[in-house]
């Protein structure tokens, strides 16, 4: 289902996001029986240049958290597991204070951070679930000051800088507007970088699924994150600039995309249609050099086909055919 290929991307980015300000554990195990965390955050590092970057994200980050992040909007049970998970988490904690004879800390206490694309006003309202508009912006509810837990509701979420970070967890449109908010920013930025590197894995392991079990929101979301093969070819591009001027010769710019491009052929059809054949692998050196723009078109017209024996002779006879058109072309 792709639903876990969303959840293993969640899981990742929020390492990738937080990592730098603390210490991050995904599945987390919980004594009590065999369940686990998705997301259990201790910070260690000051960096409020960073946490401000993150925004929201950061200032949840600026304090011992649990991050339980849903594709799908959140239902009551989950919400009733999550919480048993926090308690759990929390009288494990009591338990090894009082081993120590140490007082126990309650700013050590964990938050649980639920995080959910969409949820109901009869679901907030049954966990008596509030906002709290004084501190924090609008889309967060808050339970109990003792349950020390909040639901938030990302597509609620202001768009604006401060949200970022945690639309980019969402569906449909408001992810796909992050996405493109993200690409915006600065090249330099690291976090920028990783996380678009972490989006084009989610693009390659949702192409690598039967194209008739994806969802037409999932179809779209690839469609969106077409972009960072873009941005990987123009980069790669820039390096062959570079090392072109560097040596004297123009073949730096064209050997630094033609590996670039090759790489990202290989890496897609693997996970798309397996090891490759022979018959298949003949006509990747020459895809290779075709223009960034026609060849992130025929990933595309690669992704639409089935993955099965028909499906790959399809797809070799699209690389033969796109191959002789560019030789013609030249």
């Amino acid at each position: 289902m792709t639903r876990f290929i969303h959840d293993r991307f969640a899981k990742d980015y929020l390492e990738e996001a937080l990592s730098r300000l603390g210490v991050v554990n995904l599945n987390r195990e919980v004594t009590s029986e065999a369940r686990f965390v998705d997301i259990y955050f201790t910070p260690t590092t000051a960096a409020p240049d960073y946490v401000r970057q993150l925004g929201t994200l950061g200032k949840m980050a600026t304090s011992p958290a649990i991050f339980e992040p849903f594709r799908n909007p959140v239902s009551s049970p989950e919400i009733s597991s999550c919480l048993g998970k926090l308690l759990d988490v929390s009288a494990e904690l009591e338990r090894r204070a009082r081993r120590e004879n140490l007082r126990v800390d309650e700013m050590a206490m964990p938050k649980l951070w639920i995080l959910t694309p969409t949820a109901s006003a009869t679901l907030l309202q049954g966990f008596h679930a509030t906002p709290d508009l004084e501190n924090w912006l609008p889309g967060i509810y808050f339970l109990g000051e003792f349950l020390k837990t909040a639901i938030v509701v990302i597509h609620q979420l202001p768009a604006t800088s401060e949200t970022l970070w945690l639309r980019l967890l969402g569906r449909g449109k408001v992810q796909r507007k992050a996405i493109a908010e993200l690409t915006a920013l600065s090249m330099s930025d690291a976090l920028r970088t990783n996380t678009l590197e972490l989006l084009y894995q989610l693009q390659s392991n949702l192409a690598s699924n039967q194209a008739q079990e994806l969802e037409t929101e999932d179809r779209e979301l690839v469609m969106a994150i077409a972009p960072v093969f873009q941005e990987k070819l123009a980069a790669a591009k820039q390096e062959g600039r570079q090392e072109g001027r560097q040596e004297g010769r123009q073949e730096g710019k064209q050997e630094g995309r033609q590996e670039a491009q090759l790489s990202i052929l290989e890496n897609f059809w693997r996970s798309r249609f397996g090891e490759s054949t022979p018959s298949a692998t003949v006509w990747f050196t020459p895809v290779s050099v075709l223009p960034a723009a026609e060849f992130t078109q025929l990933l595309m017209q690669l992704w639409a086909i089935s993955p099965d024996e028909i499906g790959q002779q399809e797809a070799i006879r699209l690389l033969a055919e796109a191959a002789r058109l560019n030789e013609t072309l030249q």
